[in-house]
């Protein structure tokens, strides 16, 4: 597996229209993992700005009307060009506005990747959905239970909408329209700082745009590596027995020193056909 080391030998440049909140945090994860980051949300620059990056991400943590329009701009260009383009509906089935935002880019985007939690993920395949806030709906939390049930449905999005699908939670689902692997990776502390969700989904763009005919594989080491440096940075904050801030730090710094040989060494998966 070379998926890291193609990121960081090719240092994509990613578009972000992202989440304001967690703009900051975003663009140095990417650094971190080896890509470059650049943030533009104006229409009048969108198409121009995307079409010297190798990756997109739309967002739609902080909604507003004024960059829907830059969305889909951005995004209908790094069609054009057949660039990485991945969605991020937060929030999709808390409001109105979201959850019909989220279908407006599908029909007009074709995304390579869409990552969200459980809630978000059965909003965009079911149409309608029980999102808490940026936060998943507790009845809708993947367990051993109903994890075949999640797979399932997985790849009928995949298949519907021609995206990799990245569910993220406690447990994390990345299928296309026929296989999917199971993750087992992260700490729970991940969920006590603002943007691990937003950080991944930049992490995404960077390793697929890095490895562009292998997307699911791609995916699947993207999220693996969050929640396994999750894991590395949760070791390290209650070694020196501090609190969220740091670990958000150790989080980065671990993205920061990760390569393909440790990914490979730590992370947590198995794979359903």
């Amino acid at each position: 597996m070379n998926i890291i080391s193609n990121v960081r030998t090719q240092v994509p440049l990613i578009h972000c229209i992202t989440n304001y909140v967690t703009v900051n945090n975003v663009a140095n994860i990417l650094l971190a993992c080896g890509g470059s980051p650049i943030m533009a949300d104006d229409a009048q620059e969108a198409a121009e700005i995307t079409s010297i990056c190798k990756g997109t991400v739309i967002n739609i943590g902080t909604l507003n009307a004024r960059t829907v329009d830059s969305m889909i701009i951005a995004g209908k260009k790094a069609n054009e060009l057949g660039h990485i383009v991945v969605l991020d509906p937060v929030g999709a089935g808390a409001t109105t506005l979201r959850t019909e935002t989220t279908f407006h880019l599908l029909k007009e985007i074709q995304f390579s990747v869409i990552r969200g939690n459980i809630s978000e993920i059965k909003t965009v395949y079911q149409g309608s959905g029980t999102t808490k806030g940026v936060d998943a709906d507790i009845s809708d939390r993947i367990t051993e239970n109903n994890i075949e049930e999640v797979i399932a449905f997985a790849k009928q999005l995949s298949k519907k909408t021609g995206a990799v699908i990245a569910i993220t939670g406690t447990i994390d689902i990345v299928a296309d329209s026929s296989k999917a692997y199971i993750i087992r990776n992260g700490h729970a502390m991940m969920s006590k700082i603002t943007g691990t969700g937003c950080m991944l989904t930049g992490m995404v763009a960077a390793y697929c745009a890095a490895n562009p005919q292998n997307i699911l594989e791609a995916t699947v080491a993207a999220v693996s590596a969050m929640g396994y440096c999750g894991e590395i940075a949760f070791a390290q904050t209650q070694k020196e027995n501090a609190g969220t801030s740091s670990f958000c730090m150790h989080l980065i710094d671990a993205v920061s020193q990760l390569d393909d040989n440790a990914l490979i060494g730590g992370r947590n998966i198995e794979s359903r056909e």
